[in-house]
Parts: structure tokens; sequence; C-alpha cells
């Protein structure tokens, strides 16, 4: 018989598909649903920093002391409509889910300052959490802000908030980085469990007739899966991290490539959200079916399978096949 098991943040999984954050853990009973449909963990949406900026009751103060946060970024606060959760809202509802359900529940942080994080990660960790993703969605603006200094900020709380809880912590980031490889391993170094590869920016769009700036959330697509393939393939085996793909998973073969790339999970979000719950029981019954066709009797025996160190022509993930590539192209 097929071994689903995996582990991810020293946690035993059942199977390698995870439910990653998103309004589906906005109501008990779909959490419920997605256990019972396979679901093997579930990451809580997020606690944004705004959120417990402005439950500090001293807004304006932090937001001049503190060094990414603008003000012009309060102006969308009111529009993030569902996310508009107050942060003890949040901890209350953590407290619901852990009771309702025997998978193992991950709770998630948004920002980029240590500012309230260290007290609310605490709470998180007091609330049940089996575990902690800090979403690190920060775009980037100020002209005089150098890579440096915003990786050192993200380093460092890291490493402020591994010093104050016990709770193994992942760590979700784009892939807008000059020199990826070092900034997973200072990640890994600074006491990180989990890398999360990677959080999609939402681009937003003009309104012609209404001559405005709106919100667009387009939900993935099984070909986003090709960039945090790669990434995962490449780090795997050379930074001491558990590794989680997420963007693009759709279907059983998408699992498959996040377990051949190296990764600990799969986490998906937009293929519940467009086909409901019961679309996990599928992807883990096609899984079965194919690992029984092809003779693997275990997740484990397929990870990593496929890295870069794995297989037998390691410049395929590189530059040196971009040539080829390109002029293969009819």
């Amino acid at each position: 018989m097929v071994d689903l098991k995996t582990t991810y943040l020293g946690l035993k999984l059942k199977n390698p598909l995870v439910a990653s954050a998103s309004p589906l853990s906005q109501k008990v009973e779909t959490v419920q649903a997605l256990e019972e449909a396979g679901i093997s963990a579930v990451v809580m949406y997020s606690l944004f920093e705004e959120q417990i900026i402005r439950d500090s009751m001293k807004l304006q103060e932090d937001i001049e002391r503190t060094q990414f946060v603008h003000p012009e970024s309060i102006d969308f606060f009111p529009d993030y409509g569902q996310y508009s959760i107050g942060p003890e809202s949040y901890i209350n509802h953590l407290e619901k889910i852990k009771k309702a359900v025997n998978i193992p529940v991950i709770g998630s942080l948004n920002g980029v300052s240590t500012g309230g994080w260290i007290e609310y990660a605490q709470k998180i960790e007091q609330a049940g959490a089996d575990a902690l993703e800090l979403n690190l969605y920060y775009l980037p603006t100020d002209i005089e802000l150098t890579c440096n200094q915003l990786e050192n900020a993200y380093v460092t709380l890291i490493q402020d908030i591994r010093g104050k809880i016990n709770l193994p912590i992942a760590v979700k980031i784009s892939p807008s980085f000059t020199t990826l490889p070092n900034f997973a391993k200072r990640i890994a170094e600074a006491g990180a469990d989990g890398l999360v590869l990677f959080n999609r920016f939402y681009q937003p769009d003009f309104d012609l007739d209404e001559l405005e700036v709106v919100p667009n959330l387009k939900l993935s697509k099984s070909d986003e899966l090709r960039l945090p393939l790669r990434w995962i393939a490449l780090l795997y085996g050379r930074v001491d991290i558990d590794f989680a793909l997420t963007s693009g998973v759709h279907k059983a073969e998408d699992v498959l490539k996040a377990m051949m790339a190296g990764a600990n999970v799969a986490m998906t979000a937009s293929a519940l959200l467009k086909k409901g719950p019961k679309r996990a029981t599928k992807i883990l019954n096609k899984l079965v079916e194919w690992m029984e066709e092809n003779e693997y009797e275990s997740i484990h025996q397929m990870q990593g399978s496929m890295s870069q160190k794995s297989v037998a022509d390691p410049a395929a993930f590189e530059r040196a096949n971009y040539m080829k590539v390109l002029s293969s192209y009819k």
C-alpha cells in the first residue's frame, strides 16, 4: 500500500497536501470539510501588521517610527474587506478551529517589522497553533531602501520571533531577491524551520470608466508551479530547511512534481476555492493511483529525486540551458 506520509516543520502529516493561507480558514465548517476531504494541515489566513498597529491605539506614532510602513498604506486597509478582522478575533478563531479539527493548524502573521509581532506570535502559540508562518509580503517602493537593508530587517524579524516562541516557524517569501540562495541560507540560520515558495503579489488594475486604481485578484493556474518548482529543486540539499511549494498546485501531477523537486508539502488554495474542499480528495486519489502505476511505495522515496543534485543534467536548472531552450522553440 502506498505511504503518503511526510513531515513538515517537525509535524507528522498523513499526506503532503496542505491548505495554504486563504479565506478557506475563515469558517470552522470549511476547515472541517477540508479535513474530511483529506487535507493534512491548514494554514490560517494572515493576521496583518496593520491590524496589530491599529490595535495598539498608537497608529500614527507607530507609522512614523516604523521603518517600512508608510502612511499611504493605511488608506488601503479598509478595503481589505474579509481580511479586516481584529487581532483578538483572530486568536479566538484560531482556538475554535483547533478544537474543531484533528489536523495541524498553522497560524500566519503578515508584515515586515517587529512591532507587535512578538506579542501576537506568543498569543498564537498560546492559542494552540502547531506552527507559525511568517508571511513576508512587502513591496519595496522606496528608492532609498537597499536590498541589504530590507533583507537584514527580515532576518532580524525572524530572529526576534524565534527567540520568543517555541513553535516551528516557516517563512513565506516572494521570488524577488537578488541572491535567493544566500537569503534562503540566512533565513535558515536565523532560526526558521521551513521556507514557503512563493508569495504572489497581487497586481492592481485601472478602471478606465472611473479612472481609479482597483484591486485585482486572480487565482493561480498550474503553469505558475514552474517558478517555485525550479527554486526548490535548486535549494534542496543545499539549505537545511523544510520546503513548502505554493502557487499552481491544482492536480495530483503538481503535487508529484513538488515532491520530486524536494518539497516536504504542496500547498493549495486556488483549486479548493474554485472547486470546493472535495477537490482535495480527487487530488489525493489520483496521487495514489499514479504512485501505484509507477511503483512508488512512498512519498519519501520520491522526495528530491528530480532536484538539481539528483538529475543527470544539473545545468537544466541554470543559465547553461537558456540558449538550448530558446533555440528549441519553433
